[in-house]
């Protein structure tokens, strides 16, 4: 058990005999209000999702998962391809059991992925990766205004804010947690 100010995104608890992952949490403390986390849950089985407030007292039940080092091979219509890096065994997984993570997979990328009950359930990103850039606007000369950004397409379809002096071509260091650049590379 867990309390509840500990709950994280990507986070996958037990509630009602069911998985839920957290897909947004927020902790507010309101004046002089008790505090509370609002989060956005989705169910892991019907890919339903719905709102939840927890009181900061309370405590939940943290799914105990296996996690297993799989590259990333291929997507196709309807479903992503993972191999496991020690036994070659591979499983799919639906874009709902994604959610985010799929602007961040880049074949032979290699990522945690979570089981229960030996069925796949989710990944865990790393907290940053290394993504090209395919399309942005071209770099402004003399640019010294530190807080000017200009939108970059990367090689996975994801639009992330850049400085001025990025360019086609560089590759770029993306945090996965907020999706905003980090650092040129």
């Amino acid at each position: 058990m867990i309390n509840a100010t500990d709950i994280r995104k990507g986070v996958i608890i037990k509630m009602d005999g069911e998985l839920y992952q957290v897909l947004t949490y927020h902790h507010a403390t309101p004046g002089n209000l008790r505090g509370f986390v609002q989060t956005k849950l989705r169910n892991l089985k019907t890919g339903t999702q719905k709102d939840y407030r927890f009181r900061s007292t309370d405590r939940v039940e943290k799914a105990f998962l296996d996690t297993h080092q799989m590259s990333y091979l291929y997507a196709d219509s309807d479903h992503f391809y993972f191999m496991n890096t020690e036994t070659y065994e591979q499983v799919s997984l639906g874009p709902e059991a994604l959610g985010d993570a799929v602007s961040y997979l880049k074949p032979e990328t290699v990522i945690a992925v979570d089981f229960y009950d030996g069925k796949p359930v989710g990944v865990e990103l790393p907290a940053a990766v290394e993504l090209l850039v395919v399309e942005t606007d071209p770099a402004m000369k003399n640019a010294t205004v530190s807080n000017v950004t200009k939108p970059a397409k990367l090689e996975t379809g994801l639009v992330v804010q850049v400085p001025p002096f990025v360019e086609e071509g560089d590759i770029i260091k993306v945090n996965t947690d907020a999706g905003t650049y980090i650092s040129r590379c």
